[in-house]
């Protein structure tokens, strides 16, 4: 939920950076995440908030769009270094989906489920949209994709980045200020669950900006650090 480690392939990079240097200012650009050693493979881990590692990932896949589409215009003008052709059409192949929804068509923004439910609890007019923009999401454990979309032919393609844009400026200042805690049933009866239930909603008015989510096993209470110590402790 705070951190999360990916390793990131550069090795595509390097017939037009030197890696080293693009490293450097990808650090300089991405201060939140921390850099490991670049490996001679072209592999380098990267640590910090998913939210963060986000960003990252789609300034990358802009970068390498656009050297794909300056490589297809060198291949019209020459049939020559058919490695890198290669190697730039197989890359193009696996961001295909990013440069459909680069093509304002559609943006994705990918939350954890829990950050999502607390905005949609709390800030409803995050997701709140006119006939131009449509949004749907799909959630699969603790990742929820939201789709932004055009609602029609004549709908203004800023007005979803606009969107997309509101959604991450929102979950990223939630993702680094909520905090998630668990309160499990002693017993799994009915009765049990229904008695911890009626407790958390009868203790919730004096913790406004704590939300609950109750589970067949436990509930979740998710919010600042110091109300879901204290919201717990009451209950």
């Amino acid at each position: 939920f705070s951190s999360v480690t990916s390793i990131l392939n550069m090795s595509i990079f390097k017939d037009q950076f030197v890696l080293e240097d693009l490293i450097q200012e990808l650090k300089k650009k991405s201060t939140a995440l921390s850099f490991g050693p670049l490996q001679s493979n072209g592999h380098i881990s990267v640590q910090g908030s998913f939210p963060a590692i986000k960003l990252l990932r789609d300034s990358l896949l802009l970068k390498a769009k656009s050297l794909s589409e300056k490589d297809k215009g060198e291949e019209s003008k020459s049939h020559q270094r058919p490695r890198r052709r290669l190697q730039q059409h197989r890359l193009t192949t696996e961001t295909s989906n990013f440069v459909y929804d680069a093509g304002w068509e559609k943006e994705v923004v990918v939350l954890d489920t829990d950050t999502y439910r607390y905005m949609k609890y709390f800030y409803p007019r995050t997701f709140l949209v006119n006939d131009d923009v449509v949004i749907s999401n799909v959630t699969d454990g603790d990742i929820t994709t939201v789709y932004i979309e055009k609602a029609g032919s004549r709908s203004d393609a800023e007005q979803v980045l606009r969107v997309k844009e509101k959604i991450e400026n929102r979950s990223l200042k939630l993702h680094n200020a909520l905090r998630k805690e668990r309160i499990y049933f002693e017993a799994q009866t009915g009765d049990e669950k229904q008695r911890y239930k009626r407790v958390c909603e009868s203790v919730k008015p004096h913790y406004p900006h704590v939300l609950i989510i109750p589970y067949d096993t436990h509930i979740d209470v998710v919010g600042n650090s110091s109300e879901i110590f204290e919201f717990i402790k009451e209950v």
